[in-house]
């Protein structure tokens, strides 16, 4: 039953961190692309309701995430099941390393960029802005893709 519970778990685990990963991958393949070609104030108000929205949204999608990988590494412990557990160790370590890199950067450009799109004022350096948060976009995609991974490869060793 405890084997039954982590795979369940796992499964939850990947499906609410797809959706991050998705939206990385979006941001990384099209939405870069796109604020490359548009003028900083366009970018900036795109952007920052993009943020307002996702902010307020997915948190709770993300933190699910990492919820339910946390307690799939529990549970594979518990379960004796040292392979998956050392799988969903290495996707927790991607994912706290992938919430690090939001909180320390993306975060605090998400909150200017949201401001200028309520206030209707594009700080002066909107466009460092967004490089700065693009810039980051590579590590972003590349950590909830090792965290998936892992979780798949824990869901197969259970």
């Amino acid at each position: 039953m405890l084997i039954m519970t982590g795979q369940i778990i796992a499964v939850a685990a990947v499906l609410a961190n797809a959706v991050v990963y998705g939206t990385d991958v979006c941001a990384a393949v099209i939405m870069r692309s796109v604020y490359r070609k548009l003028d900083d104030a366009t970018v900036t108000v795109s952007a920052g309701w993009g943020h307002y929205y996702g902010d307020k949204r997915m948190p709770i999608v993300g933190a699910g995430g990492v919820v339910a990988a946390v307690l799939t590494l529990v549970i594979a412990l518990a379960a004796g099941q040292l392979g998956a557990a050392v799988a969903t160790g290495i996707a927790v370590a991607a994912l706290f390393t992938w919430l690090a890199l939001y909180v320390r950067i993306a975060k605090p450009i998400n909150t200017q960029q949201t401001a200028a799109a309520l206030s209707g004022i594009i700080p002066a350096d909107a466009r460092a802005l967004q490089d700065k948060w693009d810039s980051i976009l590579k590590y972003r995609v590349t950590l909830q893709l090792i965290a998936i991974a892992g979780l798949c490869v824990a869901l197969i060793l259970f």
